[in-house]
């Protein structure tokens, strides 16, 4: 799932300095099962905002909502009134239900609320770990249902580097070698064959914003359109 993280409190407060009436939007999904940005975050947000700006005798008008999804269309139409009705927008979500909120509402100032940390696997509560960056050529199939691009500091894609040391990484001893991980894995699996498989460097230089289409869907009419 997407993980954030809660901006520094200073930051957001700088940063809803110049308004006096602003709607707080949480989204009901990954920041909220990953205690970032749902329900319970929206209203401690708001509450250390109203108490931060009545001591600084700039007292301001806070709105929370918490919306099921902030990256569909069909859960932002119900903030249309109360837009209106405000100055600016915090969005406790992530980086795309930020920017989604922005782009219905682009009138208004939409601030974030957080800071998107990744793609990242539930540990326990209040622990995530960072599993996917999201690269598009994925090559789980060939590590072991491990990842070279997220779990290796320089995301090496055919083998270790010369820091490995004792199964640990050159960083820290802290962070395992993705690649002692991915050998261990692979040997018990009796398929180390695939280390030697050269694999082509991933081609970074296009990063252009992707789009996904599933198979038998196509873009709508009116989109295309666009």
């Amino acid at each position: 799932m997407i993980v954030a993280k809660r901006k520094p409190f200073d930051e957001i407060k700088e940063m809803i300095k110049p308004f006096k009436k602003v709607l707080n939007v949480g989204c009901g999904t990954c920041v909220s099962v990953c205690l970032a940005g749902g329900e319970k975050e929206v209203a401690v947000l708001n509450a250390e905002l109203e108490m931060a700006r009545k001591l600084d005798d700039n007292p301001v008008e806070l709105t929370a909502y918490t919306v099921e999804r902030q990256c569909d269309r069909e859960y932002l139409a119900e903030l249309d009134d109360m837009v209106k009705d405000h100055d600016a927008v915090i969005s406790m979500a992530c980086g795309v239900g930020i920017q989604f909120l922005a782009e219905r509402f682009p009138e208004k100032p939409v601030l974030p609320g957080v800071d998107t940390t990744g793609l990242a696997v539930n540990q326990a509560v209040g622990w995530y770990e960072e599993r996917c960056r999201s690269c598009g050529k994925c090559v789980l199939a060939m590590t072991g249902g491990i990842c070279p691009v997220t779990m290796c500091a320089k995301g090496l894609y055919n083998g270790p580097c010369g820091g490995t040391n004792k199964g640990k990484c050159e960083i820290s001893q802290d962070q395992p070698c993705a690649w002692y991980m991915i050998h261990e894995r692979l040997s018990s699996q009796e398929r180390l064959d695939l280390i030697r498989d050269f694999k082509e460097p991933a081609d970074w230089t296009d990063q252009t914003p992707r789009t996904l289409i599933q198979p038998g869907y196509k873009k709508p009419e009116n989109e295309e359109a666009k």
